[in-house]
């Protein structure tokens, strides 16, 4: 690697770190907020896709099965998921998003795209779409790395 290049990737792995240090701070901060992080990350999950078992979300979370079913537990007793029989006729329960759950993601990603409304409001469009494109892109080589790919939602118009 040479030199450049290697100081480009120190500056990259330092900013990438601030990333990790900024946001969930300053989620937890504001007002408005309806959803701790695990929570906002397991409807954001199930947003996706099929209702999923304890099991298949602590695969995709890479999270000891116990870690999930605290979380899931916690979000039960808040009414923001429920237990469903497999769609599929398997043995396994599934974990579903209630109407509540969606609610609170939805206001929660209405919150979140304010905030980053709020930090990028003086940035060109183009490079937000750069920005996205990258981190998109660094996502997806992390997925592929830990064999662990995260279904996307369906671009917007």
């Amino acid at each position: 690697m040479s030199e450049s290049a290697d100081a480009a990737f120190s500056d990259l792995v330092f900013e990438l770190n601030l990333i990790g240090r900024h946001f969930p701070n300053t989620a937890r901060r504001l007002p408005g907020y309806l959803l701790d992080r695990s929570a906002f990350l397991i409807l954001t999950r199930l947003d996706l896709g099929e209702p999923l078992s304890l099991r298949e979300l602590s695969e995709a979370f890479q999270l000891d099965i116990s870690t999930i079913n605290r979380q899931v537990g916690a979000m039960l007793k808040q009414d923001l998921v429920e237990r469903v029989p497999d769609p599929a006729g398997g043995v396994a329960r599934k974990i579903k998003a209630t109407e509540d759950g969606r609610a609170a993601l939805v206001a929660d990603r209405r919150q979140r795209r304010a905030s980053f409304g709020r930090v990028l409001a003086d940035w060109a469009d183009d490079d937000v779409a750069e920005l996205s494109r990258l981190i998109r892109k660094l996502n997806q080589s992390v997925e592929q790395i830990e064999d662990n790919p995260w279904p996307r939602p369906p671009r917007e118009s």
